[in-house]
């Protein structure tokens, strides 16, 4: 039997000593098992759950999701304690260090009188602190797990801040066209298909900043839309008597395209 106290209400350092107990021998074997690599995944699942909360206003969910959330940052904490290399405790510390360093008109004597400065003087002293020598060198330091879209966005961001960026949307739209063509020709034999449909992409990310569009929720919302109007294809076609497979593309298309016109599945596109 596990030395355990069981309480009506739990703490953060109930939290953390569950986590051990868990990895501990006579604990839990499947949670023995893991390393940080084997529950990555789990980590961006988990921080995605969260997020959907957010986008759900669902405080119940969201109180949830965190707390998933913080149970990941334990666990890969306690991995590093038994290695001997750090602590959750360690973990706070230094967050809490970083908060106070890169808040010195909070904690220190700095003075601001925006948001901008706030977020200015953030990047400098980030720079500061990661050892950025290079303009090429905060561009590298946004982190290759990101989702690409999102990814993307941040990197163009930090450079335009340099005053690499067009001065216009113009110049944005006519690279956009620019990497279609590119594409079409790749498609006929004439360059990477994969290369040119990234620079589509990279592109297309181009016009979303200009339009101060989050690309990865332009994207959601488009997916979103997609999958409501394939359903009213698909209900479409059950009140023929039908399944998709048994309809061709254009029977199919010519139901896309009534649930369009009658506005099913979201915004027209």
């Amino acid at each position: 039997m596990i030395d355990f106290t069981f309480k009506d209400t739990y703490d953060f350092d109930d939290l953390v000593e569950i986590t051990r107990i868990l990895r501990a021998p006579g604990g839990c074997m499947w949670d023995r098992e893991q390393d940080h690599h084997s529950i990555r995944r789990n980590f961006l699942e988990e921080a995605y759950e969260a997020v959907e909360a957010i986008d759900n206003d669902d405080p119940v969910l969201l109180r949830e999701e965190l707390g998933d959330v913080l149970f990941q940052v334990t666990f890969h904490s306690q991995i590093e304690r038994e290695a001997g290399r750090f602590t959750v405790n360690e973990v706070i510390d230094g967050i809490c260090k970083k908060m106070i360093y890169r808040h010195p008109h909070v904690f220190g004597t700095v003075e601001v009188a925006s948001t901008g400065e706030v977020l200015q003087n953030w990047d400098e002293l980030k720079k500061t602190e990661k050892h950025q020598e290079s303009a090429a060198d905060t561009l590298r330091s946004v982190a290759r797990s990101l989702p690409q879209l999102i990814r993307a966005d941040k990197v163009q961001s930090k450079a335009a801040k340099t005053g690499f960026e067009w001065p216009g949307i113009e110049g944005a739209f006519a690279k956009l066209h620019e990497e279609l063509d590119e594409l079409e020709r790749a498609v006929q034999g004439d360059g990477d298909p994969a290369e040119e449909l990234g620079d589509l992409l990279f592109a297309a990310v181009k016009v979303a900043r200009f339009l101060k569009v989050d690309p990865e929720e332009a994207l959601e919302r488009t997916t979103d839309k997609f999958i409501s109007r394939f359903a009213a294809v698909e209900d479409g076609a059950a009140q023929q008597g039908r399944t998709l497979g048994e309809m061709t593309v254009d029977e199919m298309m010519a139901l896309w395209n009534a649930a369009k016109a009658a506005g099913k599945g979201g915004e027209e596109a």
